[in-house]
C-alpha cells in the first residue's frame, strides 16, 4: 500500500469518527489547483502531477532523504515494470509541475484551514504578525542571476538568497499568507502584497522596521477592522492631541512629501495611539490604530506586543525542525527554488493544522503551546506507518493522534535575559604570558 493509498483509506472513512490528514489536502483540491495553473497530466504517467506535488511536500517533511530517492522512499509511483524512478524522470516531473501550482495549493489551503480553525481572539480581534526571513540557495549561475547576494560589512555573501515575508496567526502558528522575491527586494515592498487578503477583524503586529505611514494607513483602510501595532521608530515626530491616561495619548503624525508621492491616498496627517511603558529602566513606546481606551486597555496592549516573537519561533521551527539545520536549499534553478519553498510552507502548515486539531482536545491550550519538533516527529512517524496498518485499523490509529497531544505540551515560558556581550572563543593553545624580566626591559 502506497502513502497516497493510505491517505485515500482515511479519506473514505466516515468523517464523524475521526479527523484525518487526508482532509487537509484532499485530492479534489489538488486537482482543481493543478487545473487552474495548467499543470494537469494529459496522459497517465508513473508520476502524475498530483503525486509529484506530494514529492515536493516530502522534500521538506523528509529533508534527510536525497531527492533522487525521495519518490522511491515515499512509494508514490504508479505500478510499472520498474520498482523505482530514475533521477532524470523526477527532475523532468518537477519541471512540468510549475512552482505556481504549488503556490496555488498553499494559498487555497492556507485560506481554508484558517477559516476552519476556531482561533482564540483578543477583544474580538485575531492576532497576526508579519515579518521576513531569508533562505540561502545553492551558488549556481542561474540562482545568482535570479536572486541577489546580500551586502555586508565584510563584502558580498557567498550564496544567493531569497527573501520571504509571511503573515502568521499567532495562537496556532498557521501561515495565512506568504510572498517571496530576491533578497534585493525590500520587506516593505513585499508587505504591500499582503494588504488585500489580510483577514478582517484582526490586529497585526509589526517590527519597527515596517514603520511607514503609507503602509499602515493602507493596512487600516482596507477591509473591516484591520488594525496594527508597531513600536515607535526612533526620531519620529508627533503632536499630542489629548491624554487618554498616565502613559497613554492620542497623537497626530504628519506624512512626509515622499510618502504622499508614493501613497496617493495617504492624508496629510494620521491619528494614532501612543503607549509608553518603562521596562528594566528603559522606556518602550508603541503606536497602534486601536484608539478606544475602554475597549482596548493600555496595559493589555503593551503585554500583547510580546506575542510578535511567535513568528520568529515559527521560522525557527521551519529551519531547525523541517530543514534539520541544513542552511542551503536543494534546488539549483530559480523555478525549483520557488517550488521548494512553496512546498516547505505547505508542509509546515500541514503539520501545524493537525496540531491545531490536537490542541483542541486540551482545555486551555493552543497549538503554539505544543512542541512542534516532538509533534511533527510523531505525526510523520504515524503517517509513515499507515501503509503497514490494515485498513480496518486506520480510523482508530488516526483517532489516537488527538489523544497524544498531552505529551507535547510545553512548560510555561520563563523570563529570559540575553545581555549583548562578546565572549572570548576558546583557544587551542595556552596563552604565553611575558616574564617579569622581559616586561621590565620593555
Amino acid at each position: 500500500m502506497r502513502i497516497d493509498q493510505a491517505l485515500d483509506f482515511i479519506h473514505a472513512c466516515p468523517p464523524g469518527k475521526f479527523e484525518s490528514l487526508s482532509d487537509l489536502l484532499s485530492p479534489e483540491l489538488v486537482e482543481a489547483c493543478l487545473a487552474e495553473t495548467g499543470s494537469v497530466s494529459l496522459r497517465r504517467r508513473r508520476m502524475p502531477m498530483e503525486r509529484v506535488l506530494w514529492a515536493i511536500i516530502g522534500m521538506s517533511l523528509f529533508r534527510h532523504v536525497p531527492m533522487t530517492q525521495l519518490a522511491n522512499q515515499l512509494d508514490i509511483l504508479l505500478p510499472g515494470d520498474r520498482p523505482f524512478v530514475v533521477p532524470s524522470a523526477f527532475i523532468q516531473a518537477r519541471q512540468k509541475l510549475a512552482d505556481q501550482a504549488v503556490q496555488q495549493v498553499f494559498q487555497q489551503t492556507a485560506t481554508l484551514w484558517h477559516q476552519q480553525c476556531q482561533h482564540p481572539t483578543w477583544a474580538g480581534l485575531q492576532l497576526l504578525a508579519v515579518d521576513g526571513v531569508v533562505w540561502r540557495t545553492p551558488d549556481t549561475q542561474d540562482n545568482a542571476g535570479a536572486f541577489a547576494k546580500s551586502k555586508t560589512g565584510q563584502g558580498e555573501t557567498q550564496y544567493p538568497q531569497v527573501r520571504m515575508l509571511c503573515q502568521m496567526e499567532l495562537t496556532s502558528h498557521l501561515l495565512t499568507q506568504t510572498v517571496m522575491d530576491s533578497c534585493a527586494v525590500n520587506e516593505m515592498v513585499l508587505a504591500e502584497q499582503l494588504i488585500e487578503k489580510t483577514p478582517d477583524n484582526s490586529l497585526t503586529l509589526f517590527d519597527k522596521g515596517f514603520y511607514s505611514l503609507g503602509l499602515l494607513h493602507a493596512w487600516q483602510c482596507q477591509g473591516v477592522a484591520r488594525h496594527w501595532l508597531i513600536p515607535l521608530k526612533k526620531g519620529t515626530q508627533y503632536e499630542v492631541i489629548r491624554k487618554l491616561g498616565r502613559q497613554d495619548a492620542l497623537v497626530r503624525l504628519t506624512a512626509s512629501p515622499q510618502a504622499k508621492k508614493k501613497w496617493s491616498e495617504l492624508p496629510e496627517q494620521l491619528e494614532a495611539r501612543l503607549l509608553t511603558r518603562t521596562v528594566n529602566g528603559k522606556e518602550r513606546q508603541v503606536l497602534t490604530s486601536l484608539t478606544d481606551p475602554m475597549r482596548f486597555p493600555a496595559s493589555e496592549l503593551m503585554e500583547l506586543y510580546q506575542n510578535r516573537w511567535e513568528i520568529e519561533l515559527g521560522y525557527r521551527e521551519m529551519k531547525q525542525s523541517l530543514q534539520q539545520h541544513r542552511l542551503t536549499l536543494r534546488s539549483k534553478k530559480p523555478d525549483g527554488v520557488r517550488q521548494e519553498l512553496w512546498g516547505l510552507v505547505l508542509a509546515y502548515n500541514l503539520l501545524r493544522y493537525q496540531m491545531v486539531r490536537m490542541a483542541a482536545s486540551l482545555k486551555g491550550y493552543t497549538a503554539s503551546q505544543l512542541s512542534f519538533h516532538m509533534a511533527s516527529v510523531y505525526l510523520l512517524h504515524e503517517l509513515s506507518c499507515l501503509p503497514f496498518v490494515s485498513p480496518g485499523n486506520i480510523p482508530a490509529r488516526v483517532a489516537d493522534m488527538d489523544k497524544q497531544a498531552e505529551q507535547f505540551k510545553l512548560p510555561a515560558r520563563r523570563e529570559r535575559s540575553y545581555p549583548r556581550c562578546v565572549k572570548a572563543k576558546p583557544q587551542k593553545y595556552a596563552t604565553r604570558k611575558p616574564s617579569k624580566n622581559n616586561a621590565s626591559q620593555a
